[in-house]
């Protein structure tokens, strides 16, 4: 296909890799670079763009210019687009007061709960129309829950939700006791035991 810049929403943890994704400058459409026509996560070299001072792991808010080879569009992930083999480089950053140009109100994630029968995906009472929001929240919290596992709760448009976080940097965000923005990037995840669930990607 061709070279598109994307600003990285998400560089989050899937299958011990990456699951990249990002938005296009003018902020119309998502783009999730992925390794095969099935989804598949980038490994750790896909995953990294240079700048001036060598090639590292791409990083939320960067604006990235990644060589794509064809839209993949699955039912559950129609932005998913498979990478060629070109590098990936960065050309400067966002800035994080200009989060807020590129958030999105919809009426609901995914409608309510922490996941989506994939049956009713496959059968096409719920349609996907997109799989991944950038969308500002209220009443954030942060935990790990009696199982260890990483978790956010917060309510959105009156819906409460609780989910899992995939994002890199959730421990570092716990132990320094950040400051959220209350900005979230969510995935929809692959399908998984007949279901898809709702991932926070990363955490602003």
């Amino acid at each position: 296909m061709s070279n598109h810049q994307i600003i990285i929403f998400a560089n989050s943890v899937k299958h011990h890799q990456h699951c990249v994704a990002g938005k296009t400058l003018d902020g119309k459409y998502w783009v999730r670079p992925v390794s095969n026509r099935e989804g598949g996560e980038l490994d750790h070299e896909q995953a990294k763009c240079r700048n001036p001072h060598g090639l590292f792991n791409v990083k939320p808010l960067q604006k990235v210019t990644i060589g794509l080879a064809e839209h993949v569009s699955l039912i559950n992930q129609p932005e998913n687009y498979l990478i060629d083999d070109s590098e990936w480089r960065q050309n400067y950053r966002l800035d994080e007061s200009e989060i807020v140009n590129y958030l999105e109100s919809p009426n609901d994630i995914w409608g309510a709960g922490d996941r989506v029968d994939f049956s009713l995906i496959k059968s096409g009472v719920t349609k996907i129309e997109q799989s991944l929001y950038l969308v500002k929240v209220c009443n954030l919290k942060l935990f790990v829950n009696q199982y260890n596992k990483r978790r956010a709760s917060f309510s959105y448009n009156n819906i409460a939700y609780e989910l899992a976080v995939t994002d890199p940097l959730f421990d570092q965000i716990i132990a320094n006791n950040t400051e959220c923005k209350g900005i979230l990037c969510v995935s929809l995840g692959e399908a998984f035991e007949g279901c898809c669930y709702k991932l926070v990607a990363t955490i602003f």
